[in-house]
């Protein structure tokens, strides 16, 4: 557009000579083909790409039709591009001999690619709560810096604990959770490497998992020995008061042992379960045998036999 004057504007000649269509669609976000040696991967991405059997079914798309859905990345200082949204299907690509990949290129600051990133991919159908909660906790932050701090005349008739409530709502809401739940993930950074990995692999529940995070990382290490030494895991109850004898200082060796090993008197030990399949047994009995008469016979014979070895023994 030119100006002549102080209030005439007129058109450029590219506006002249060029239809609303065309303008509207020069507007609109335009797909690449890119080559796969400039995509490189967003910086602290929480998600894994696992060679799973979900990713085996994405290398064998990529092969038959291509990657349907283009990746949307950014432009980095140091070259090439940052993806915010397709590293699952740039890594099928590279498995499937791809050397391209279509993609969305796309101008944006570092806390709305962090909102963009995490929300593209917490809709995956499995995600590991260490995933869960580095990438709530990353939004989170990206949320709160988007919004700034409030200002000096409503800082005083909302207080800025209003605002860490609203940044949680909006991560709560767009992920389908509730506060408590993003506030519980979130806690779970707290926890040291080795018992996160526990929660991963579904040796430690969630719920204790985020009453242990508030030991120090000294406590924490000390339990994961006890654990791994008695092959046992904490119930609710059990974290909760390690907790609160974390809180008073007074979570030493002993005391951890004394919590885990204590029980209530109101629950009887549970007797020690002894199973046999009957596939392992069947062929030893006639055919048709029940469990029940298996069972019965293995009895009659244990029973023998301890009576033969107290005569000899004698």
């Amino acid at each position: 557009m030119r100006e002549y004057g102080s209030n005439i504007i007129l058109p450029s000649l590219d506006n002249l000579f060029s239809s609303e269509q065309e303008r509207q669609d020069a507007k609109l976000e335009k797909i690449q083909i890119l080559p796969l040696s400039e995509l490189h991967p967003f910086e602290g991405h929480p998600f894994q790409v696992r060679d799973d059997e979900e990713m085996d079914k994405m290398v064998d798309s990529v092969k038959e039709y291509g990657v349907m859905t283009p990746a949307i990345v950014r432009p980095r200082r140091d070259g090439g591009y940052e993806i915010v949204a397709g590293h699952r299907r740039c890594h099928a690509s590279r498995r499937a001999g791809v050397d391209t990949m279509p993609c969305i290129v796309r101008d944006m600051d570092d806390d709305t690619a962090i909102i963009l990133m995490v929300d593209s991919n917490c809709q995956r159908e499995h995600i590991l709560p260490s995933e869960k909660a580095k990438a709530y906790q990353m939004k989170l932050e990206a949320i709160k810096r988007k919004g700034g701090r409030p200002s000096k005349i409503n800082s005083g008739q909302v207080g800025p604990n209003y605002f860490e409530r609203r940044s949680n709502q909006i991560v709560a809401d767009e992920a389908g959770e509730s506060v408590k739940q993003v506030q519980r993930f979130i806690r779970l950074n707290k926890l040291t490497p080795d018992l996160m990995q526990l929660v991963d692999d579904g040796r430690l529940k969630t719920t204790p998992a985020v009453e242990l995070s508030y030991l120090t990382p000294e406590e924490q290490e000390d339990f994961l020995s006890y654990m791994e030494e008695e092959g046992c895991t904490p119930s609710l109850s059990q974290a909760q008061k390690l907790k609160a004898a974390s809180k008073e200082s007074v979570l030493t060796k002993d005391r951890i042992h004394g919590i885990m090993s204590a029980r209530s008197p109101s629950v009887k030990p549970r007797e020690p379960q002894l199973t046999i399949a009957v596939s392992k047994v069947e062929r030893y009995f006639p055919k048709g045998f029940s469990s029940e008469q298996m069972e019965s016979t293995i009895l009659k014979i244990l029973e023998n036999y301890y009576r033969k070895r107290q005569d000899y023994e004698r």
